[in-house]
Formats: C-alpha cells, structure tokens, sequence
C-alpha cells in the first residue's frame, strides 16, 4: 500500500493540507491523534468512516514528509 493510494492535498479542501481521500480528515489530524495517545482502535471507532489502512498512509505520509525536510534546532 502506497500513501498515495489514501492521502490526497487538494486545494479546495481544508486550504490543500494532505487529507484521507473522500474525506476532510487531515493528516495531520491523525498524528495528532495517535501522538496524544489514541489507539488505531479508537480511532477507528470514533471515526468509523475510516480504515486502518487510512491510519497507516497518514504515518507512511508523514514518515516521508519528515525524511525530505532538514531540520533546524532552535537555540535554547
């Protein structure tokens, strides 16, 4: 399975931030989720619309997203 299959930016939707297709759920959104400690179960069931194959493409999305950006420290 390809992120691309599942993960689409769109301008006319939410102002083109990457979404779960046929939905107007971010990626964003997602990782948010599963950062804050919600299980793909939970997920799944509060969201029942989605799949877990959606979860996936949004961590696969994001694992590739931070692999093509160069990131900076911020002094402390």
């Amino acid at each position: 399975m390809q992120w691309r299959d599942r993960i689409i930016l769109d301008p006319k939707v939410l102002v083109g931030k990457p979404v779960i297709k046929g939905t107007r759920i971010s990626v964003e959104f997602v990782i948010d989720l599963l950062a804050r400690g919600w299980t793909t179960t939970q997920i799944l069931k509060e969201y029942n619309h989605l799949t877990a194959q959606d979860i996936q493409a949004c961590l696969a999305y994001a694992s590739e997203m931070l692999k093509e950006k160069k990131v900076f420290l911020l002094p402390t």
